[in-house]
């Protein structure tokens, strides 16, 4: 079982009678909606489960001691030297294997480490890339590929998990925030072509009505053949 991210969704994510041994959390950034869920992730107590936590590398401290900023007095009562069964993971750029799951982990651009990832099986790929800003420092977005934000990991998956959180306008306001806009991503994603796009990481300021009509929008100017999948809580795709 590999999961994307430590947010408020995997208090709810049910590992029981999924028959693993074994969890693998691959964690882009250490802001706080992407990190705020572990400590209340059952498996993390659990002693017969072995946890490990992947994040990106930094340049002054271990990713145990950032996330042990988190998980310790007085932000919460539990500390990381107390979670025998788990096992954190500086990522640098480059692959790494999780079972039979090939790993192509890159920086991004948004504020921070932050890294994207590629996960491989077979011929089956998905790409996870939730907090992205792709034409950032780029007037004339899109640019050739090789100088685009996670291009290469990107380009052909079947299924690309990307930041969709603004409308044109909102963008104008917020450059250098770490997210996309829907035309940037509609450039993304007719320059990387993936089978199915998922939008995420919505605007919490957006309700229902306004995602609904953002989606409408995508579905009609996203070409490629790409499918354009609005994400939301419960959604399962096969890939």
């Amino acid at each position: 079982m590999i999961i994307l991210d430590g947010g408020s969704g995997v208090r709810a994510l049910q590992t029981d009678g999924s028959n693993a041994s074994r969890i693998d959390i691959l964690l882009s950034h250490l802001h706080m909606d992407h990190v705020q869920g572990l400590p209340f992730f059952p498996p993390l107590l659990d002693p017969e489960m072995e946890v490990h936590i992947w994040g990106p590398i930094s340049t002054n401290r271990t990713l145990r001691e950032r996330i042990a900023r988190y998980l310790s007095p007085p932000l919460f009562p539990v500390r990381v030297r107390d979670l025998a069964n788990v096992i954190f993971h500086d990522v640098v750029p480059g692959e790494f294997e999780i079972g039979p799951i090939q790993v192509t982990a890159d920086l991004i651009a948004h504020p921070g480490s932050t890294l994207g990832y590629r996960l491989t099986e077979g011929s089956a790929v998905l790409t996870y890339m939730p907090d992205h800003e792709p034409a950032l420092g780029n007037k004339s977005f899109p640019d050739s590929p090789e100088w685009t934000s996670g291009f290469q990991l990107a380009d052909g998956a079947d299924v690309l998990i990307h930041d969709a959180q603004y409308e044109d306008s909102e963008y104008e306001t917020r450059v250098g925030w770490g997210h996309s806009s829907v035309s940037h991503l509609v450039a993304f994603a007719e320059m990387t072509q993936p089978g199915r796009l998922v939008t995420f990481h919505h605007d919490p300021s957006h309700t229902d009505s306004d995602l609904d009509e953002l989606h409408e929008r995508l579905m009609g100017r996203v070409v490629n053949g790409t499918e354009v999948v609005p994400g939301m809580a419960g959604l399962t795709i096969d890939v």
